[in-house]
């Protein structure tokens, strides 16, 4: 394996993780640079820099034929996705294998079965793994929607087949609310993932967003590394997770229930790759299979930090044949507790994004804090990729202890020249029901840290103006 060259078709902090783990292992580590992005960070840890032309998504990172050129002309022998982007896309993983390169990620057959909601409940389903009540597949008019409805009790979701993201769900209570949402969600799902198909499910109020992180090679050993909790959410998007579950808490039971589930799941379609299987727990801890993610995922360090397993070094291992870094499942342990911080350019109010440039960082983090970033002075973050610039993960011995250094570590960290969701994660982070653990997906839309945030920002920018009236008082009594 060592020498192989990896082309990583990804920007940001992803990017820098993916090279990182090529370097350690000895293999070339291949970055790229895009015309609206001619200084990328990720190519200070790359060995060697590539120039994918193009002025935006389309012409660079989703461009299959301009990158099977690149692959071509630079003797590329592999390639790492990161998360986004092509990391799930069938076409991608197939044309690669027709040209004998490795794709680090499961085999097209997986990504096709597990990347279609319709097809991967089905999956599921008959690996004997619990599903949420609904259709079994497309519904394609109203009338079918509203059927399934009463027969399945309001409230539904509205959600597209093809979906991701947190993009094209939509609740609905009553037969009114499905017949006025039904067609805007068929936009939705069209505008952005090409294709109208939708489901009906039942919608679980107040619930849980359990994950399990699924590692598997090309020998067949399928296993899981435990489960992390990404129930703090907005706009079906996470912005805070944390491994292991403090809903699950104590229940060991219930945690190995969930995560043989979700190997089930994996061995179903012959998975060999790093994955993430999400399921949704309702109060009474009942949890339902909700798809599964065929990559590495975002919030994977929360994961590496109790559990000692690099699961990026490992994901690349596997996809070249070589042995994990372990052979069974009782070899996996958890140590602790992490929480993850999603750093994002946005504004911590609205929560939507706030492209801009960062004119300053610093960063004074308590031991054992872990920053995976893409920020330095000068950088300059454009609407076209995801406001997520960082990831901020703190480890303790246990919850309270990577609570109090992930609230010191985000207390000292400084980003200026643009909105940040910083002042959003310190609120939460001092809120009484996550301090506690308990908390749901409904979390920012029933707590509304947000406005405690923009109640902050009134008080500092009053006290701000007192200060300059006081000022231009004691200049004009000089």
């Amino acid at each position: 394996m060592k020498g192989k060259r990896v082309l990583i078709i990804n920007r940001g902090e992803i990017a820098i993780r993916v090279a990182k783990a090529l370097n350690e292992l000895g293999l070339v580590s291949v970055g790229v640079w895009t015309d609206n992005e001619t200084e990328p960070p990720h190519l200070e840890y790359c060995q060697e820099w590539v120039h994918l032309q193009g002025n935006n998504n389309k012409e660079t990172y989703l461009n299959i034929p301009k990158i099977m050129k690149i692959i071509e002309d630079y003797k590329i022998d592999g390639v790492h996705p990161g998360y986004g982007f092509l990391s799930e896309n069938r076409e991608f993983s197939e044309a690669l294998a027709k040209k004998g390169i490795v794709f680090i990620g499961p085999n097209p057959n997986a990504v096709y079965k597990m990347g279609a909601k319709d097809i991967s409940k089905q999956v599921a389903k008959e690996a004997g793994v619990p599903v949420v009540p609904g259709s079994t597949g497309e519904v394609a008019t109203i009338e079918e929607a509203i059927k399934i409805g009463n027969e399945i009790g309001f409230p539904v979701l509205l959600k597209a087949v093809a979906g991701g993201g947190g993009k094209g769900m939509r609740p609905c209570h009553s037969e009114e609310d499905v017949k006025n949402n039904f067609a805007a969600v068929q936009r939705e799902a069209l505008s952005g993932f090409g294709y109208a198909g939708l489901l009906v499910e039942k919608y679980i109020q107040n619930p849980h967003h359990i994950e399990v992180q699924i590692l598997a090679d090309k020998k067949g050993n399928v296993f899981h590394v435990f489960e992390r909790e990404c129930s703090v959410q907005r706009r079906h998007q996470k912005i805070i997770e944390e491994a292991p579950s403090p809903f699950i808490g104590t229940d060991e039971a219930l945690r190995k229930s969930i995560c043989e589930a979700a190997v089930k799941c994996a061995r179903a379609v012959n998975y060999d790759s790093a994955g993430t299987v999400e399921f949704i727990m309702g109060e009474d801890k009942k949890f339902y299979f909700l798809e599964m993610n065929t990559r590495i995922q975002v919030e994977h360090p929360i994961t590496e930090e109790i559990t000692g397993v690099d699961l990026v070094a490992n994901m690349i291992k596997g996809a070249f044949g070589e042995p994990l870094d372990f052979n069974s499942q009782d070899q996996i342990r958890i140590q602790g507790h992490a929480i993850e911080l999603r750093i994002c350019a946005e504004d911590p109010v609205s929560m939507l994004p706030a492209p801009g440039k960062v004119v300053g960082f610093e960063t004074t983090f308590p031991q054992g804090i872990r920053f995976d970033h893409c920020i330095y002075p000068q950088f300059m973050i454009t609407p076209d990729f995801d406001p997520m610039i960082g990831k901020l993960i703190a480890r303790g011995f246990n919850r309270d202890v990577a609570l109090r250094k992930v609230k010191n570590a985000v207390e000292n960290l400084s980003i200026e020249g643009l909105k940040t969701n910083i002042p959003l994660h310190r609120v939460i982070l001092n809120e009484e029901n996550f301090k506690q653990g308990h908390y749901s997906t409904n979390y920012i839309s029933t707590i509304k840290p947000q406005e405690h945030v923009a109640k902050r920002e009134e008080l500092s920018s009053f006290l701000l103006k007192m200060a300059a009236i006081e000022l231009t008082q004691q200049e004009n009594q000089k």
